[in-house]
């Protein structure tokens, strides 16, 4: 009796139609509708250790409860990010950096000459960071995650490790930065920063093409004066996990 339930709640799972119409309700829920991958639950918070945990449980078998389940998780995480929690008090520049079509050359080019690149590559866009009053938060292979305290430091410390990448060296390849920056107030923990603003700056620089540094509108009003800068909105910028009416705009 019991391995009948078992299948027939399996097949119910399962089904084509349950499954379409529960990612179709995810998309309709406030919150972040592609909430369950690595960086939506990326924290310590309720939402996204639970987040994690289903996850992993139902990775090899998706189905119809999973989403379910997210989508309980994504409402839960948008209500606590509308109350307060999930944000700081503090309005930081958040950045995300990281390197055009690194993971493909490091494939063919081995362990030793990628490790060897990424060591050029932190001397070349650290040190500006630290010069223009920001703290590296975290490396991230090819990439760093920055917090700064004045969006104009931000995009200048972005700039010029631009730059700086034009002196580095690499047989078979040529390092191109891409950056993502936004304005809000991420939630510190520990020495980390999660929440919806992180995330913006994420997708901004996952969006981003080589030798792009994309801005998300809230940073390009905090700049304030804009003499020199060529800005140029990005067109179609449809991304999952940001805002509906965000915009995106090209810095150069």
């Amino acid at each position: 009796m019991g391995a009948k339930l078992r299948e027939r709640a399996n097949k119910v799972d399962e089904s084509p139609a349950l499954l379409t119409a529960a990612k179709l309700m995810r998309q309709v829920l406030p919150g972040d509708s592609r909430y369950g991958d690595p960086l939506s639950t990326a924290g310590s918070e309720s939402p996204q250790v639970l987040g994690r945990r289903l996850a992993q449980l139902t990775e090899k078998r998706p189905g119809a409860m999973r989403e379910a389940g997210m989508g309980a998780l994504q409402m839960w995480q948008a209500v606590s990010e509308a109350q307060g929690r999930g944000r700081g008090e503090t309005e930081l520049t958040i950045v995300f950096t990281d390197l055009s079509n690194f993971s493909d050359w490091a494939l063919d080019a081995g362990d030793d000459q990628a490790i060897d690149l990424l060591r050029d590559v932190g001397q070349a866009i650290e040190p500006p960071v630290i010069d223009h009053g920001g703290r590296v938060v975290k490396r991230l292979g090819d990439g760093m995650m920055a917090v700064f305290a004045e969006p104009v430091e931000a995009l200048e410390a972005v700039r010029e490790g631009r730059d700086n990448l034009d002196e580095v060296e690499c047989d078979g390849y040529e390092p191109k930065l891409r950056a993502g920056l936004h304005v809000g107030k991420p939630r510190k923990i520990g020495g980390d920063y999660l929440g919806v603003d992180v995330n913006i700056a994420a997708r901004l620089a996952e969006n981003a093409g080589a030798d792009e540094i994309l801005v998300s509108e809230t940073l390009l009003e905090a700049l304030g004066d804009k003499d020199g800068l060529e800005v140029k909105k990005k067109r179609k910028f449809k991304v999952k996990g940001v805002p509906k009416d965000m915009t995106a705009h090209t810095v150069r």
